[in-house]
């Protein structure tokens, strides 16, 4: 997999801490919308479920994250600083937290989210929007956290999203929403009034919802009068006086000058006999209607099925077209959004999709991987995009080795497109680490289709003939055709002799080393395995296509 570095990338994909990223590659108020779903502190392992050659699901399942949180030495350190260094209203807060919660799995779940929030918020810009998704586990707290970093008066809703239909519960009712909670940086933010959608269409409005539009002008057409103010008990935002007309003491205009002046010139404000407009004059013609209005309850979104199309496989994996609502509303094109916990992708294929710019950040080197194979499947060559924190080459591919050894080997299996086998449980993988399926044609019979299993094997440390021996072996009890050997260190060249004693695997005129040795130096120079290229690749779920969509160059950060 190659690594884009286009001067007309339109995407940023980084690899590592969101924390340590946000504050040494982010820089303040670079960012116009922020949707984050993290971890929820459900207290259970998620796993990423691959399919297998015949469609169904694997059993060798991947642990891509645990959302448990526990208290510890770093999470003392990020409580300490909060103290420190946040607002003195947060830090209280905190402090407040801990003397009724304790240093429990909740509370250093809220110290670790709280600086990752405050982090958020700068990078944010002062037009910016941003979007958490959780669900009832912690939702009260996190809101309690940003009400102090964002302010009340820029909590904007509490979205419930309706994500299944039923749920069978023997002591409770049915869990069958998640939240979102939405704040905007200041009174500018971003509003692109948008309606609900069902049955691929708009929904319109009821019998008794047409009656509203009462109102016929000079040319025959119907409307119907909205007002123009919004409450604002608590805030001074819309306080001004507009063409003579001041809202009252609790009130204030619900749009900004700019916007209510060119509504003016269209003639779509209705007045009153001195001239001056009512302040529920907003003429909304019946022919113009999209239908109703969104809400902050949403339930024309479905989940994604386990037969859909859509779905990759893995956890958490939210709708593409929750996504692109919330992109919709809330930026316009070319411009910048931002995942701290982006998993899969969604929140990046819904931006490229619809022209914005975006930054991704993940700290598993396993969603990177899929990340990039989700944009090649769904936009081809059209994302350009750079991928930061992974090895470019052989010194920082070692420093990996030694930071983290399983992030080293989904990396280095991403070079080959090779699915993991089977994730961190010791002495579970029998002597494979990676896997690669493709469809094969039976050589006695045309019609019929075989899957082929190549078995691959990553080394960081010591080599030795004996680990050629041993690939030898797990290739035949694996059925596998192939066997691929990664290696950071230089093969012996007893270990070049070994393979090639394996022989080679015939397919029709074609033949293969049946025993494979790659160095990491020679996979990031481009000198990949040998195998038949077959066009039905099955090791990972592919994404559906998507339409071309445009470029916008993201500025150097």
């Amino acid at each position: 997999m190659s690594e884009h570095r286009s001067k007309e990338a339109c995407g940023r994909l980084y690899f590592g801490d969101n924390l340590d990223i946000l504050r040494n590659h982010i820089p303040g108020e670079s960012v116009d919308l922020i949707y984050i779903d993290p971890p929820f502190n459900s207290n259970q392992a998620y796993n990423v479920i691959f399919s297998e050659a015949d469609g169904e699901s694997s059993q060798a399942q991947i642990q891509a994250f645990g959302d448990t949180w526990h208290w510890g030495p770093e999470t003392e350190a990020a409580y300490e600083e909060l103290i420190e260094d946040a607002p003195t209203r947060l830090a209280e807060t905190i402090r407040s937290f801990r003397g009724f919660l304790g240093e429990n799995n909740l509370m250093a779940y809220l110290v670790m989210m709280a600086v990752r929030l405050v982090e958020l918020h700068r990078v944010l810009k002062a037009t910016g929007s941003f979007y958490l998704h959780c669900d009832p586990t912690a939702a009260h707290y996190l809101k309690i956290i940003l009400d102090q970093i964002f302010g009340v008066q820029n909590f904007k809703n509490e979205i419930i999203w309706q994500r299944t239909e039923s749920h069978n519960t023997a002591d409770r009712y049915g869990n069958i929403a998640d939240i979102l909670l939405y704040y905007t940086k200041s009174d500018t933010g971003v509003w692109n009034r948008s309606h609900h959608s069902y049955s691929g269409g708009t929904q319109r409005y009821s019998e008794q919802q047409l009656k509203r539009f009462r109102h016929v002008d000079q040319n025959g057409r119907r409307y119907k009068l909205e007002n123009l103010t919004a409450p604002r008990p608590n805030s001074d935002s819309g306080k001004f006086e507009w063409r003579g007309t001041m809202p009252g003491r609790s009130r204030g205009w619900g749009y900004r000058f700019e916007q209510l002046e060119q509504w003016w010139a269209e003639g779509k404000i209705h007045t009153k006999k001195d001239g001056t407009p009512r302040m529920d004059g907003l003429k909304i013609y019946l022919d113009e209607a999209e239908g109703k209005p969104l809400q902050n309850i949403w339930t024309d979104i479905p989940r994604i099925s386990n037969t859909s199309t859509e779905r990759l496989g893995f956890p958490t994996q939210k709708p593409i077209a929750l996504l692109e609502r919330i992109i919709s509303v809330s930026s316009n094109e070319g411009a910048v959004v931002l995942d701290a916990f982006c998993g899969c992708g969604t929140t990046i294929a819904a931006a490229q999709k619809l022209n914005r710019r975006w930054i991704g950040i993940d700290i598993t080197y396993l969603a990177i991987s899929l990340i990039e194979y989700r944009l090649e499947d769904t936009f081809g060559g059209n994302a350009k995009y750079e991928v930061i924190g992974v090895p470019k080459d052989q010194a920082s591919a070692r420093d990996l080795s030694l930071r983290d050894r399983y992030q080293f080997q989904w990396w280095a299996l991403s070079l080959i497109r090779a699915r993991p086998h089977q994730g961190k449980k010791k002495g579970a993988d029998q002597g494979v680490d990676g896997l690669i399926y493709f469809q094969d044609i039976a050589p006695d019979n045309p019609k019929k289709k075989l899957t082929q299993k190549i078995v691959v094997q990553v080394k960081s440390g010591q080599v030795s003939v004996r680990d050629i021996r041993e690939l030898k072996t797990v290739v035949e009890n694996q059925n596998g055709v192939i066997g691929v050997f990664i290696t950071l260190r230089e093969p012996t060249q007893p270990m070049v002799t070994e393979a090639a004693t394996a022989g080679t695997w015939k397919r029709f005129a074609l033949t293969y080393p049946k025993i494979q040795i790659r160095t990491i130096k020679e996979l990031l120079d481009g000198n990949g395995i040998e195998y038949p290229q077959t066009p039905a690749n099955v090791t990972f779920r592919r994404a559906e296509q998507a339409t071309r969509s445009k470029q916008f160059e993201l500025e150097v950060f």
